[in-house]
């Protein structure tokens, strides 16, 4: 199993969104970096959902559970989206703020790429954020 990332902005679609929509496919992505990620994606991965922008925090996680397919809303066909649906809540938001003071976290591309919208996660990171979150 792998561990990622993955940002949107409350107001376009937020944890809410998720959770009323269910399994819903994560569209939108236009960087070349972020794609390649979605393409590495396995059904079952887990992912942080992440709202960006105004609160700038990790509020639930969802999992993948259809791989990689093109983004129907790309005329250009370069782009591509997976399913997800949520897992759970967590139980306290884990803010940027809180990951960059973290030691340990300080190399992911959370920190180190902020724009970046899809980052993969070392199972240790990934284990040191759900620990922040109870």
């Amino acid at each position: 199993m792998q561990y990622w990332l993955i940002k949107s902005e409350p107001d376009a679609w937020s944890w809410d969104n998720q959770v009323k929509e269910g399994v819903s496919m994560w569209d939108g992505v236009r960087n070349y970096q972020a794609r390649n990620n979605l393409k590495k994606m396995k059904k079952g991965d887990l992912c942080f959902f992440y709202h960006s922008v105004s609160e700038r925090s990790i509020v639930g996680i969802v999992k993948v559970v259809k791989e990689y397919y093109p983004d129907p809303t790309d005329e250009t066909g370069k782009f591509v989206v997976v399913d997800v649906k949520p897992e759970k809540k967590l139980k306290k938001p884990i803010s940027l703020d809180q990951i960059k003071k973290e030691k340990k976290l300080k190399d992911i591309a959370l920190v180190k790429q902020s724009r970046l919208s899809v980052m993969p996660l070392k199972k240790s990171e990934w284990s040191l954020i759900l620990k922040m979150s109870v």
